[in-house]
């Protein structure tokens, strides 16, 4: 049963919750839901998909700045009560002005995923917003102590957002990144011994260590040396959420490409990346080792 997963790492599908919020962005939820619906544990085996879809959405039918409508599974109600089902939650831009402005989903949503992964650490979770989804991470505070990018234009807002954020709750701030496809915060797993880990911050670092940013990522499964402790993710920051945001609108299918090399393995998205026809335009990955 999905509710008793431990870590979204196995031949199941791994369970992905879309929140879609009225004139969101189209591509930002197009791009990764074919990346995500075109995974498979085998590339010949039709029936070995890597990852489940499920869309919530305000209404049955979600309108999108485009003007094209799609159906929603999940009422934000119902999202809220199954929200332990999901491996993976994944934040759209659009509409932002007026979310921010009336407080509306999926900022509640954003607030209750980190929140569950704090009191269930030892689920392995992900936080995954495209484009301008950004602002309602930084809105919440997830963004606090954490690096982080948006689309392009709207990076002066949403670093006001984030540094508001930060005033606001008396926390450390977001060192906001440019030019980058997506950024990738990761503290959850430890290979090798911590001392000889760069990747690895301690508090004797007294802060980030932007010097340790890396581009890529480097699939789990190839590796035999991943070691993972529980009593060490409740300690980490958010109990250990990987929090992933991506730049503009196409951006969303580097970061999901990233995440199906973490979670499956290199090959599969290798393998959809040639589906696609889409070259994969590597991100950072920063405060942690990608595993």
């Amino acid at each position: 049963m999905a509710a008793h997963k431990t870590s979204a790492v196995s031949d199941e599908p791994i369970d992905v919750l879309f929140a879609l919020q009225p004139k969101f962005n189209l591509m930002d939820f197009a791009g990764p839901l074919e990346v995500f619906t075109s995974a498979q544990h085998d590339p010949k085996d039709e029936a070995s998909k890597a990852f489940e879809v499920t869309i919530a959405g305000a209404e049955p039918k979600v309108i999108s700045e485009q003007g094209v409508i799609i159906g929603s599974q999940l009422s934000f109600k119902e999202a809220h009560d199954r929200l332990e089902e999901f491996d993976i939650l994944v934040i759209v831009g659009g509409n932002s002005k007026e979310i921010l402005d009336k407080e509306q989903e999926p900022l509640g949503l954003i607030n209750n995923w980190a929140e569950l992964q704090k009191k269930d650490p030892a689920r392995e979770r992900t936080l995954l917003s495209v484009c301008t989804g950004a602002l309602f991470l930084a809105r919440e505070n997830i963004l606090s102590g954490l690096s982080a990018t948006t689309h392009p234009d709207y990076m002066t807002q949403f670093e006001n957002v984030c540094s508001d954020a930060a005033t606001r709750n008396l926390t450390e701030r977001t060192d906001v990144i440019e030019d980058a496809r997506y950024v990738v915060n990761n503290l959850r797993f430890d290979l090798g011994e911590e001392d000889e880990n760069p990747y690895i911050r301690r508090k004797s670092d007294g802060g980030r260590r932007p010097s340790n940013a890396r581009k890529g990522s480097m699939s789990f499964k190839g590796s035999n040396l991943r070691r993972e402790s529980i009593a060490r993710r409740a300690a980490m920051r958010l109990g250990g959420l990987r929090v992933i945001t991506a730049g503009g609108v196409s951006a969303g299918i580097d970061a999901a490409l990233y995440l199906v090399s973490a979670l499956v393995d290199d090959n599969c998205a290798a393998e959809v990346a040639r589906l696609l026809q889409w070259t994969w335009n590597k991100g950072v990955v920063v405060d942690g080792l990608d595993v």
